[in-house]
């Protein structure tokens, strides 16, 4: 009586941990596949301001379908670190622009990918000129933050791509001055 019950427990046991294996294999797992992202792009300019854009690829290299939740473009250029330029983000899918910066969600099967794009409008301020506001810009990084949810709980995650000073003063035909 007694091996018969050790034999029932060993066998519930194994087959919980059976279990709990073959579900913890199975989820999404969205990657950013930053190295692949394409170069800056001017989108959009005027006397004042220039709009860029990038596009990232985001995989699915998980075994279950994903959600894109919501997606947000944050640049991080503080007045602190260059108050000559307003810098202001969006996020989008590629090939569905909206003009009233809503995010619309999005299922990413396993093994499959999207493209969200990155947008990023620069202003010149302090009665600059675009032109003079580029020569003297700086680095900065520009977070790109992603809400996804599937089999585990939602959650927030972030790519960081950087615009170089000096690839916006190329993109502008500007030279950089050295402050």
């Amino acid at each position: 009586m007694t091996t018969i019950l050790i034999g029932l427990v060993a066998a519930c046991a194994i087959v919980i941990l059976a279990l709990a294996a073959f579900l913890n294999g199975r989820e999404e797992k969205l990657v950013p596949k930053l190295e692949s992202r394409t170069p800056f792009e001017i989108v959009s300019r005027d006397a004042k301001s220039v709009t860029l854009s990038t596009t990232i690829e985001f995989r699915n290299e998980g075994t279950q379908s994903a959600m894109i939740v919501d997606a947000i473009c944050h640049p991080l250029l503080p007045f602190e670190q260059y108050d000559g330029m307003n810098v202001r983000g969006k996020a989008e899918r590629e090939g569905v622009p909206r003009e009233d910066n809503y995010f619309e969600a999005l299922v990413v099967e396993h093994q499959q990918s999207v493209k969200l794009v990155a947008k990023v409008t620069l202003t010149a301020r302090k009665n600059l000129s675009l032109e003079d506001a580029a020569a003297h810009m700086v680095d900065f990084p520009i977070e790109f933050l992603y809400r996804q949810v599937g089999r585990h709980e939602m959650r927030w995650s972030m790519a960081r791509v950087f615009l170089p000073a000096e690839e916006l003063a190329k993109l502008l035909g500007v030279h950089l001055v050295q402050d």
